[in-house]
This record gives C-alpha cells, sequence and structure tokens, in this order.
C-alpha cells in the first residue's frame, strides 16, 4: 500500500466546506450536529484544544447558512428538514488575544464584532454617538424573530492571556459581559447560538449574562461529539492503520493498542464510560508513522501559553504529587471557576491534562489520560524541578537507553546526575514517596510509562515500568542519617521477592531493582538489581 493512495487526512483543516470539497476523511459527528441544531436553544461546550471545536463550528456555519449541501453521504442529509434562510454570526475570539491594554482590547473587539456582523446587514455608524453594542441591539431587535445563529469559537481566548493579571482580566471581563447582555436582552432573533471554549470562569462574560444557557461539556450523549471512538479509529481510518504497521513492522491490531495507550483515554462526561482518542495526535502520527508514537498534542501548542504558565506556578508543586490520584465533586466539574480560588485540578481536567477516570457517587477520579499526556505533565513537573541542562539530559533519552540494555549501574548512575539539577530548597527528596516521585518525573522524560503502586494478592509495588519487552519493577527505600542503606537494600530486595512484585503482569522478563536514598548523601548510595525471568 503506498501512501498516496490513502485518502486524505483532515490534518489542521477546522473548515469544513473545505475538508469535504478537498475529500478528507470526516469522522460522521452529524446526527449529534442535527441533535443539537434543531434545537432553538443556546448552547455552552468546553473541550480542550486541538479537539475540533472550530471545525465543529464551522460545520454549524455550513449547515445553517447552505443546509446539507457540504453533507451529502452523512447522517444528517436525510435528517435535516429545515429549509428557513438563517443569518449567521460567526466569532472567532482567540484572534484578539494579543493586547497591550484595555483600550487595544476594546478596538480589536469592537472591529471584530462590526465586521462579523455586517455581513449579514448591521452597519456601525461611528458618528451617530451611540456605542457600537447600542447600535448592535437596536438593529437586532429590527431583524425578524428566529433568523439569526451566532457561533462563538474560543470565548476563553482573551480572559486565559489574563490569568496572571486580575486586573485586567476583570477589565476584559466587563467588556465581554457588556456584550452578552446585548444578547440576552435581544433574544428573539437568535435561532441557534453556540459557544465554545477551554475554561468556564464563574461570574464572567456568558454565565453570568446568558443564565439561560445549556452546558453539555458532561453531557453522556454529546461524550464523542469531538474526538475519536475505537469504533471511529477502525471504521474511517482502516487502512491508514494498515499502511502505518507496515511501516512499523506490526500488526494492526498490535498498533491500534499502542495507539490507544499512547493517544486515547479522555474522557470528558460525567459517567466516565465514554473515551475518545485526541484528533491532532492520532492524525499527526498517521501522517508520519515512520517517526513513531511521537508526543504531538502537546509540542504542537496543544495549550495556550498563559494557561501553561499558570499551570507550572500554581499546580506543579512537588514531585509525589505528579503521581497522586486526584478526586473532585461531580459538582466541582460543572460548575463555574473563580479567578481568585481556580482550582488546579478542574483547571487541568478542562485544559487536557487531567481527565475523568471514574465517578463513585458524587466523587470523580481524575487521572493522566494516556502516555502522551502523562509525559507532558511530567515535562512540566521536570521544568520546575530540574536546572535547564539537567532537563535537556533528562529529555535525551539516557535513562531509557540504561533499563533497555540492562545497564542498571548506568541507570543509577544517571539519576544521580539528574538529582545534582534538582533544587534542593524547593523540592526535597525526604521520603521514600517524593524518591518515587523524583523518579518517575525522570522516566516521563525520558518518554517511559511508569505506573505507581500496583497491587497484588500480596502487597503493593513501588514503580513499574515496561521498557521493551522487559517489566522492570522499582522499590524505593529513604536511609535517614545514621541508617544503613545497605541494609535497607536487603531488606527491600527480601520484600519485593517475599511478595512477589511484578509477577502477575504478562512480560517476556522482570527485573526487580531497590533503590536506596540517602539523606546524609543526598544521592541513590545503594541499590540492587536481581532478574526474574527473561534471557
Amino acid at each position: 500500500m503506498q501512501l498516496g493512495a490513502l485518502k486524505q487526512l483532515p490534518l489542521g483543516t477546522s473548515d469544513f466546506p473545505a475538508l469535504r470539497q478537498e475529500g478528507q476523511i470526516y469522522v460522521d459527528k452529524s446526527r449529534m450536529i442535527f441533535e443539537l441544531a434543531s434545537q432553538r436553544r443556546k448552547f455552552f461546550f468546553s473541550r480542550p484544544r486541538r479537539f475540533g471545536k472550530s471545525l465543529l463550528i464551522s460545520a454549524f456555519e455550513s449547515l445553517f447558512r447552505h443546509g446539507t449541501a457540504e453533507f451529502q453521504g452523512l447522517a444528517i442529509e436525510h435528517l435535516w428538514q429545515d429549509k428557513s434562510a438563517y443569518s449567521v454570526v460567526r466569532l472567532d475570539f482567540s484572534t484578539i488575544k494579543q493586547f497591550s491594554d484595555l483600550h487595544q482590547f476594546i478596538k480589536q473587539f469592537e472591529e471584530l464584532l462590526a465586521s462579523s456582523f455586517s455581513k449579514i446587514g448591521f452597519i456601525f455608524n461611528s458618528n451617530s454617538g451611540f456605542s457600537l453594542l447600542r447600535q448592535l441591539s437596536d438593529w437586532m431587535l429590527s431583524i425578524p424573530r428566529t433568523s439569526l445563529v451566532i457561533l462563538v469559537d474560543e470565548y476563553d481566548a482573551p480572559l486565559t492571556v489574563c490569568l496572571d493579571d486580575p486586573e485586567r482580566f476583570e477589565e476584559i471581563r466587563n467588556v465581554l459581559s457588556a456584550f452578552y447582555a446585548v444578547l440576552k436582552s435581544n433574544d428573539a432573533p437568535i435561532r441557534f447560538l453556540f459557544i465554545t471554549g477551554i475554561t468556564k470562569f464563574s461570574k464572567t462574560t456568558i454565565f453570568s449574562e446568558l443564565n439561560n444557557l445549556s452546558d453539555i461539556s458532561l453531557s453522556p450523549k454529546y461524550g464523542a461529539l469531538l474526538g475519536y471512538t475505537h469504533d471511529d479509529v477502525r471504521t474511517y481510518f482502516r487502512e491508514h492503520l494498515t499502511y502505518a504497521a507496515e511501516v512499523l513492522s506490526t500488526t494492526p491490531e498490535a498498533l491500534f493498542e499502542e495507539l490507544a495507550s499512547q493517544y486515547d483515554g479522555f474522557c470528558f462526561e460525567e459517567t466516565a464510560r465514554q473515551k475518545v482518542f485526541a484528533p491532532w495526535s492520532l492524525l499527526s502520527f498517521f501522517a508520519e508513522p515512520e517517526r513513531g508514537l511521537k508526543n504531538y498534542w502537546f509540542e504542537s501548542g496543544g495549550q495556550p501559553r498563559m494557561l501553561l504558565e499558570y499551570v507550572k506556578s500554581h499546580s506543579v508543586r512537588k514531585p509525589e504529587e505528579y503521581e497522586n490520584e486526584k478526586k473532585l465533586q461531580l459538582d466541582d466539574l460543572s460548575a463555574s471557576s473563580n479567578l481568585q480560588n481556580l482550582d488546579d485540578n478542574l483547571l487541568l481536567t478542562q485544559a487536557g491534562y487531567l481527565t475523568i477516570k471514574a465517578v463513585r457517587g458524587s466523587t470523580v477520579t481524575l487521572g493522566y489520560p494516556n502516555r502522551e499526556v502523562a509525559s507532558s505533565m511530567g515535562r512540566l513537573y521536570a521544568e520546575s524541578m530540574l536546572n535547564k541542562d539537567a532537563m535537556n539530559r533528562a529529555g535525551e533519552g539516557y535513562l531509557s537507553d540504561f533499563l533497555r540494555d540492562e545497564d542498571f549501574s548506568g541507570f543509577v548512575a544517571e539519576l544521580n546526575r539528574l538529582i545534582l539539577g534538582i533544587d534542593y530548597a524547593r523540592f526535597p527528596i525526604h521520603d521514600e514517596a517524593s524518591c518515587r516521585g523524583a523518579v518517575h518525573l525522570m522516566l516521563a522524560c525520558a518518554r517511559l510509562t511508569a505506573t505507581p503502586e500496583n497491587h497484588n494478592a500480596l502487597g503493593r509495588s513501588d514503580l513499574e515500568v515496561m521498557v521493551g519487552r522487559t517489566l522492570w519493577v522499582f522499590e524505593f527505600k529513604f536511609a535517614r542519617s545514621g541508617q544503613s542503606a545497605d541494609r535497607l537494600c536487603r531488606d527491600g530486595a527480601e520484600q519485593a521477592a517475599l511478595h512477589r512484585y511484578g509477577e502477575q503482569r504478562s512480560a517476556a522478563g522482570l527485573n526487580r531493582a531497590v533503590l536506596v536514598f540517602s539523606e546524609d548523601e543526598r544521592q541513590f548510595s545503594a541499590f540492587s538489581c536481581s532478574k526474574i525471568s527473561g534471557s
């Protein structure tokens, strides 16, 4: 099979008509689009970046402007019977996130409104003495009932860039709030309103003014509106999967399992049943499978810069927190966030770094959706914990090379080199948990996916990581001042053997390793490794 013979991938295409006209693959979500567009309602829909929100907005725009002309062969073609002509206004607020002060923001914002609404008949008279919003409100009163469709993409982009400046955030909020107040007071002409964003801020813009807005972000009905399900991938990308498997000398099924571990696992709905792949990452892989399963979402700008900076300065604190389970109340996920006491885990969930893993009663368990995101989050922690030289070295993959070559002495020596780059005052290694957390982060930087606290019937291992077809099981000990590191090392080896760590998992090889961190020497001063099975 030749790459040129495959159907085009929609990588980077956010314009629905262009995607259809070019014959690119479209994973048919049009039945859900029909269910939403058939209602005379106002919706809010939150998803992380790189999940196709702009393409969804474009599909709504095409439907309301031209009916099913661009939807031939899709589920909606025979469902949509609405022949009405609608005026459609599409506002992309991500185009006004670069401004130096409030005046510059207002200028860009009003230019966007005037330009967008002028396409459907609104004329702004700068000499009338009335503000743009007052003129827009008067104009909306003059147009027919149920004739206007408004689509707002990335509503929160101007707010997100102000996360570190509460005063500027409040100023921008007030400007946006005045616009949404116009929409609320002129409800009659609005046939359909759909707003997308990443975050949901309380007492800001849409959620205070448009109190009749339906938030479908957690709805099980629309859990797969964006993102690709397993069935989607097997159906629409079957030939790409086969081709990629040939390139990587594996089977389609084996490759699919690897892709699921790397790019799947995002859950956005409150029952925790529906998981989806990250579209950008999967499409990027299929475009160049010879490069392997790289980290595409984070490295391609999958997160806004200011949101990243907020996460790094607020959410990234201690290395052991990287692997800790996070929990929220279900009500907190659907509630709006207040800038003054913004919940870190909620922001991480909205940004896509954490996802819903399980829901028990009113408690939601959060975790990293897949290897790609776990690695990206590890990088954020490591960037705060390690100096630049250590960070670069951790990312060069020496740790994974040593484990792959089963050179455990070299592995420990490399760990100790990296530990020299840790700011000990900010990130002290002071117990077994912080030992494990630090090593876990370093493995993440080396693009190895480790799992902490694996249980079997006899006990719980500290950390496990699969390298190739060999499972490495780590036991950590912390030698306080005056304690014998060698004795702790022997105790750790006996504990791992007695509890038969790692034997419950399927692997061609099994190595049990013990690492003892010395409080006095501030390094791993004693270690041992036992090969349990494998060549």
